[in-house]
């Protein structure tokens, strides 16, 4: 049976700056743009939250019962379903729990925007988010489609659906500035699938990292980072604040971007994985305090 620790472990905290960051920056948006609520700020965040831990658990049971956790060349964090650690039915209603309880609090949300189109966008959430792994034809096991996704969903979606029920405008600095965030999570996305190559490809999951192989998944990480980079500092109001985002993050994306570049591999990719998190959260931050005080 499992413990609590394997449980969180099992959640995969080190993605959630990737739920936690675009909604953030969207929040920083709607304060810019003097439209800021701090219910429904609290209720995106939740949404993000119980949308990510649910397809984290959902990929959990899905890959589980179709064996891709089983190939002995797993590195990344345990799994409850593949190492038996918890009953399939248990991982799947886990899964279906967060999903509910993130549905909620979207449908309400969006009833309060009185932004009802937003309900459907989030149904293709849920939809995306199972179908990643789940079904007969899991999306995740193909190449490319699932960055498309993530961007979509961890960047335009996240960031515009926030400052959309907050404001309702989008103005253009925020499609950029998303369009960057997505980017980095689509970077979190391929260091994962870069750590899982081995055991994918010989489980048939063919992810864009397999597809490209070692050497060529890299050099997309390093494409991924520059331009979120771009496109952060362009998305500032204020030069001094561009110039000063754009220098911090260039040094702190230096790190990962070398140890990939020089072949990092297996438990040394985890740390990265945790260290991308960490720079698309403070990617997130940066912005949003931007746009609040220097207006967009």
């Amino acid at each position: 049976m499992a413990t609590g620790s394997q449980w969180i472990e099992a959640a995969r905290p080190k993605t959630l700056p990737a739920s936690l960051a675009p909604v953030i920056m969207g929040i920083g948006g709607a304060i810019g743009l003097g439209h800021a609520s701090v219910g429904k700020s609290v209720l995106a965040l939740l949404v993000a939250l119980s949308f990510q831990v649910g397809v984290n658990f959902s990929n959990d049971y899905s890959d589980g019962i179709r064996g891709t956790d089983a190939t002995g060349k797993r590195v990344g964090p345990q799994r409850l379903t593949g190492a038996g650690l918890a009953a399939p039915r248990t991982v799947l209603l886990a899964a279906l729990s967060c999903y509910t309880f993130g549905g909620i609090c979207g449908i309400a949300l969006c009833v309060w925007a009185g932004s009802y189109g937003l309900i459907g966008l989030g149904v293709l959430a849920a939809l995306a988010a199972w179908f990643y792994t789940g079904g007969k034809h899991p999306y995740g096991y193909l190449p490319g489609i699932s960055e498309v996704m993530v961007f979509a969903f961890f960047g335009l979606l996240a960031v515009q659906g926030t400052i959309w029920v907050h404001a309702h405008m989008l103005p253009w600095r925020t499609w950029v500035a998303a369009s960057g965030i997505g980017l980095l999570s689509c970077a979190l996305l391929l260091v994962n699938n870069l750590r899982d190559i081995p055991g994918d490809r010989q489980s048939g999951k063919n992810t864009l990292a397999v597809k490209l192989g070692d050497k060529g998944s890299r050099y997309l990480f390093a494409c991924y980072l520059y331009a979120a980079l771009v496109l952060g500092v362009l998305s500032f109001n204020f030069r001094w604040g561009a110039l000063l985002f754009g220098l911090a993050l260039a040094i702190w994306v230096s790190y990962p971007l070398m140890k990939v570049l020089q072949d990092a591999r297996g438990k040394e990719l985890i740390k990265i994985l945790k260290q991308v998190g960490q720079i698309t959260l403070f990617y997130g931050l940066a912005i949003a305090v931007g746009w609040a005080f220097q207006g967009l």
